[in-house]
């Protein structure tokens, strides 16, 4: 069978029992809203959030074969921060938002980091959480205001880089600006929130919001 030994990276996931027709019916979503609204390859993008720790490792060394004790510098290592990654259904990879712990700006890369010039001209976005964690939420801290719930990280996704793009491509592929566009992402509970999914009927219309089912990704 060409099997080995390796080190399990993560736990065994447990799909849902009726995962097949979730996953179908998310289909079936998907291909009706490319039909009727005629949402070509350009404009349907798929977005996740993922962690990236500072030091990975595997946990893994090199010891006195016998050994019951192992110790392994940096193992307890887990500062990380969140990556919010999209790609669209051509192959077209949008900038990156990053999202760091802290309540301002100094939890941020510096200016002078390696190739952080690149980073802003490419359109990433590094962003403060606001909170004691690095994951985006619905609300965080707000630099132009004075109460402590601001805009949320999620919202300047979408107002700085998903509908940008999405009028870029539009323009490039002479549509309409009323053109839809299908952003597909996955069922987490700031994302699904009603807070958030209003928002982005009253503020975004034209972008149709799709879910991928929960526990089968």
């Amino acid at each position: 069978l060409s099997w080995s030994v390796r080190k399990a990276t993560q736990a065994a996931q447990k799909l849902p029992k009726d995962w097949e027709d979730q996953c179908e019916r998310s289909f079936f979503r998907k291909v009706h809203a490319i039909k009727e609204e005629d949402i070509p390859a350009e404009l349907y993008v798929n977005s996740d959030q993922t962690q990236i720790v500072y030091a990975p490792g595997n946990r893994m060394t090199w010891t006195q074969t016998g050994s019951k004790q192992v110790a392994v510098v940096g193992m307890d290592e887990k500062r990380a921060f969140t990556l919010l990654v999209s790609v669209a259904a051509d192959g077209t990879i949008l900038p990156f938002q990053a999202v760091y712990q802290g309540k301002t700006k100094l939890s941020l890369p510096v200016a002078t980091s390696p190739n952080y010039n690149n980073a802003m001209k490419a359109g990433f976005k590094l962003e403060f959480s606001g909170t004691k964690t690095y994951w985006s939420n619905q609300k965080t801290i707000g630099m132009l205001t004075v109460t402590f719930f601001g805009p949320s990280l999620m919202r300047a996704f979408v107002n700085d880089i998903l509908v940008p793009y999405f009028n870029r491509r539009k323009a490039e592929l002479r549509l309409p600006i009323e053109q839809k566009s299908l952003w597909q992402i996955d069922v987490w509970s700031v994302h699904r929130s009603e807070e958030f999914r209003q928002w982005m009927r009253v503020n975004h219309p034209k972008v149709v919001v799709d879910f991928v089912p929960g526990g089968c990704t």
